[in-house]
């Protein structure tokens, strides 16, 4: 319990902004169930004007007729606005959670990005804040016009006939105890299925994207049985919380049943002793089924219900986790001219597992700066380090004498051209793609830019050159050109410091040696680092520094490493020797 008021508190602070909605939607509910409950009562004494042969009182018929119909419209107008305010604050709630969950991804650390299913965060997004959101206020909205059904219905019945009303106060809440019970037992299964449809989520996410691999090694079988297992269990954890929910109902309505049949036995009997009228047990049988209603909406309501905490509990594990270290009060990067000292740097990904190790280093201004080694000697994490994607362990890194931890990661990450091998377009034109790190650039410098990076010349025979909309993950031109357009961006924003990581890596040879050349011309007076496999691109770097498991084991340039004869010649001479095999 202590857990569910812990989650709807969160879910009342996360949406706050469109709770005035949902007040709106509850006074209207407040005015309805009043409403309609005084139609049993307005009903009851047409009933008293109509009983017995010949003693019908007209007159008061037709105007406690009048009365009950204008109640009935009264009734049915409030509860029409009751729903749709609470429509709109569901939409709107839903709105808000997926907005701020969406700004949350941005705020979050490239760790904890790295360490979630990204299928499973897209599940969350889409699929758990509209189940939060439907579960949520259905299960407000039932739980408050419940409470206000109850109390409303206990003032009128206690009023009316205490006995009778003992009655139905005494037995009815037995369905409670029956609901808290099967909610105890089903809690578990709900987490459990929502857990499952976030694998389920994250497994086609990431099959549908890879579908050229799968095919190329043949590979749809295995994962056709792969996603029938987790459907499979999918099934089952939901099977199981259907199962647990659906009891509730029909337990819950079988004591109303009976409260129901009690309540017009004794009304009866009282009658027969002239204690209350017919028109009065009328009103009391409308009120048994008034206030055993909301214990079956609640049953009714258990599966959304439940189904909504699961899905707010993966939200809000997301919503409250840790931001990366606020940097508002920290200063600009000042004058960067691309020197970088790295000072006893330390850093690993799993606290048991170091990476790298007392890296020390000093940069100079222009140089040109090569990192090869083996893979997972530590290339990229050096990079991301750079850039703080990730913070070290110990130690730090200097640009320009200045702790980079010390100043805001926006400023620090413009210093930097990024062009990885893995190119990322998005669903706009190729002129937007281009622009995506100066949005408000001239069509001028966008041409020059692709002109530069090669990309001019395919760009110019799209069918609408520069407007051409490039779908959704680039499907509609090459990998190639891709690339090119992701280098253009960098030609565009001219930073101080370049990182080329396999940047030619899907480009041709040919089209490599022009975009070799361009690239050239752009890092003179910049400070550069190119990651690369393939050493043959790395010659004429002003600096190589060999890594190898988080450690700078050779530096120096390629003849004077060619030289030494140690690891990296070895490398170098083992890439040419199968070449030539």
């Amino acid at each position: 319990m202590k857990n569910y008021l812990k989650i709807l508190k969160r879910c009342f602070s996360a949406t706050k902004e469109c709770s005035g909605w949902l007040w709106a939607s509850l006074a209207f509910t407040v005015l309805s169930t009043v409403a309609e409950l005084l139609v049993p009562v307005y009903l009851g004494k047409c009933i008293d004007f109509i009983v017995g042969p010949g003693a019908v009182d007209f007159n008061s018929l037709f105007t406690y007729i009048l009365i009950l119909l204008g109640m009935v419209v009264l009734c049915a107008i409030l509860t029409w606005l009751s729903n749709y305010l609470t429509q709109v604050y569901m939409y709107k709630a839903t709105d808000t959670i997926r907005r701020k969950f969406f700004v949350k991804i941005q705020q979050v650390p490239i760790r904890y990005i790295d360490s979630t299913t990204h299928g499973d965060l897209i599940s969350m997004m889409v699929n758990d804040a509209e189940v939060m959101s439907d579960g949520f206020l259905e299960g407000i909205s039932t739980v408050f016009n419940g409470v206000i059904t109850i109390v409303s219905t206990l003032f009128f019945m206690f009023f009316l006939q205490p006995i009778i009303a003992t009655i139905i106060t005494v037995l009815t809440p037995i369905s409670v105890i029956i609901s808290f019970y099967i909610v105890k037992k089903s809690e578990k299964m709900f987490r459990a299925h929502a857990q499952s449809q976030g694998d389920m989520t994250g497994f086609l996410e990431e099959m549908i994207t890879s579908q050229g691999v799968v095919k190329m090694f043949n590979h749809e079988d295995e994962n056709i049985d792969a996603f029938a297992d987790l459907n499979k269990h999918n099934y089952t954890v939901g099977e199981r919380a259907e199962y647990y929910s659906s009891i509730t109902a029909p337990t819950t309505r079988f004591v109303n049943s009976f409260v129901y049949v009690l309540v017009a036995l004794v009304g009866a009997l009282i009658n027969l002793r002239g204690g209350i009228s017919i028109g009065v047990i009328s009103t009391f049988l409308s009120y048994a089924n008034s206030f055993g209603r909301p214990f079956n909406e609640l049953s009714s309501e258990i599966t959304e219900i439940q189904a909504a905490f699961a899905s707010a509990d993966r939200i809000f594990s997301v919503l409250y986790a840790r931001n990366e270290s606020s940097d508002l009060e920290l200063p600009e990067i000042g004058y960067v001219d691309g020197e970088i000292t790295v000072e006893h740097a330390y850093f690993s990904y799993n606290p048991k597992q170091r990476l790298l190790q007392d890296l020390n280093l000093k940069i100079k201004p222009g140089q040109k700066i090569a990192l090869v080694g083996p893979t997972g000697c530590g290339k990229t994490t050096f990079i991301n380090l750079l850039m703080r994607f990730y913070d070290l362990t110990e130690g730090a890194i200097y640009l320009n004498g200045t702790d980079i931890s010390k100043v805001k990661r926006n400023s620090l990450r413009s210093q930097y051209g990024m062009v990885l091998q893995e190119s990322w377009m998005f669903n706009a034109s190729v002129r937007d793609n281009i622009a995506y790190g100066k949005p408000n650039a001239p069509l001028e410098e966008i041409v020059e830019a692709a002109k530069q990076a090669g990309a001019h010349d395919f760009i110019e025979k799209l069918p609408r050159g520069y407007d051409t909309i490039i779908s959704e993950g680039g499907s509609n031109i090459s990998q190639g050109q891709k690339q090119l357009l992701c280098i253009a961006r960098i030609m565009l924003l001219k930073p101080p410091i370049l990182i080329l990581d396999e940047a030619t890596s899907n480009i041709d040879t040919r089209t490599e040696m022009k975009i070799q050349k361009a690239f050239d011309k752009m890092m003179q007076g910049r400070t550069s680092f190119i990651v690369a496999h393939r050493l043959s691109t790395i010659k004429n770097a002003d600096l190589i520094l060999v890594m190898n498991k988080g450690n700078i084991i050779e530096k120096g340039t390629h003849e004077s490493l060619l030289a030494k004869g140690g690891f990296y010649a070895n490398l170098y001479n083992s890439q040419f020797a199968n070449t030539e095999e």
